[in-house]
């Protein structure tokens, strides 16, 4: 009676084992670039109804299935089926992590220890996103899963070596997509050491519509930015180097404000629409809540929050009709990026938030994707 008892106590415990590994993501194949390196995607799920898929080309989130207020899922993100679609001309950053620098660097050149850095212009005038060949967005990452207590996740590494794109320093970083097993709840946390003092600022580029991607606009989403301040720029999108109150313009989102409502006040702008970096109010470095869009028709809400000093809001500006995941075409501003970030151009502004990173210290950068529906 004690063998069957202790036999089945084993078959138990290995029965346990097993179920907590299926949790696990296991790999998938995702295709092959062009160059012919084999790209992965990772599956996370949890109880509440969410799905996030990851691939290891750009640490890129790929799709994010959510529940509306009947429990009917959608994906929300802009993206495509496979590789080959993010190595097309209608991929946009879409859902990628943008970098060594996201956003823009005036006329593509910093100074820094006595030292001038010159890189790639792709947004004439400046550089944006990293760079061309080798930003972040384009290389495959290393990838490992995991599961805890509460979350199942992915972490993606990528060493970038001295002098790739122009940037200094032998950059070693992290980027772990963690999805809560019983919360409606995705972060994104970013990890960054270096050999050489060099500038860091890392982020997703997540393209959203609460409806479903493939909807036709985003125009009639809400949103509020916890932000009272942002940062006037110039008509190609580079920071004046000031900072003014949102109060009295139509960049004032304190309060829920649908994106159409006014938006063809910058028509006629550098930004051709929302294009803009807001301050978060609060202290950088501690997680607080830096947006909230909500979408009247499927009731969904997607909450934001960050450690990062600022939020860059672009409202689709130049999406163009492309065809994206399972045929559907992705319609002039039919989706919104929410990019926690430090300021563009910061690496020239020093009365901005630094984003040089010195060798012994550690860049770090979280961001919570929290979806509710009502």
């Amino acid at each position: 009676m004690r063998c069957v008892l202790a036999t089945l106590a084993v078959l138990s415990w290995f029965g346990v084992l097993a179920e907590s590994r299926a949790e696990v993501p296991q790999a998938a194949s995702f295709g092959k670039t062009a160059a012919g390196d084999p790209v992965e995607i990772y599956t996370l799920k949890n109880s509440t109804g969410v799905t996030a898929r990851v691939m290891t080309r750009g640490a890129t989130l790929v799709n994010l299935l959510v529940p509306d207020a009947a429990g009917k899922s959608a994906d929300v993100i802009l993206g495509f089926d496979d590789v080959s679609g993010y190595e097309g001309d209608g991929n946009q950053y879409f859902g990628c992590t943008a970098g060594r620098v996201a956003n823009r660097i005036a006329k593509g050149t910093f100074s820094l220890d006595g030292r001038t850095y010159r890189l790639a212009i792709n947004n004439e005038p400046n550089h944006l996103h990293g760079g061309v060949t080798r930003s972040l967005d384009k290389v495959i990452w290393a990838a490992t899963s995991f599961e805890t207590t509460d979350t199942t996740g992915v972490t993606f590494r990528y060493v970038s070596p001295h002098g790739e794109e122009g940037y200094p320093g032998t950059l070693s970083m992290t980027v772990t997509y963690a999805l809560k097993k019983s919360a409606n709840e995705l972060s994104i946390d970013y990890a960054a050491t270096t050999d050489q003092s060099t500038p860091v600022s890392l982020t997703n580029h997540a393209y959203f519509n609460l409806t479903g991607e493939g909807s036709a606009t985003v125009l009639d989403h809400e949103l509020q930015l916890f932000c009272d301040q942002y940062t006037p720029a110039d008509d190609t999108l580079i920071p004046t180097g000031d900072i003014a109150a949102v109060e009295g313009t139509d960049l004032d989102f304190r309060t829920p404000h649908r994106i159409g409502e006014r938006i063809a006040t910058f028509d006629d702008t550098g930004a051709i629409g929302y294009d803009h970096n807001f301050v978060i109010k609060g202290q950088a470095g501690t997680l607080r809540p830096a947006a909230r869009l909500q979408d009247p028709a499927s009731g969904r809400v997607l909450d934001v929050s960050t450690t990062e000093p600022g939020i860059q809001f672009y409202s689709g500006n130049f999406l163009k009709g492309q065809v994206g995941k399972g045929g559907k075409s992705y319609a002039h501003r039919s989706a919104l990026c929410l990019e926690t970030q430090h300021f563009p151009d910061s690496i020239n502004q020093p009365q901005f938030p630094g984003t040089v990173l010195h060798p012994g210290e550690t860049y770090r950068h979280t961001c919570v994707l929290t979806f509710s529906a009502k």
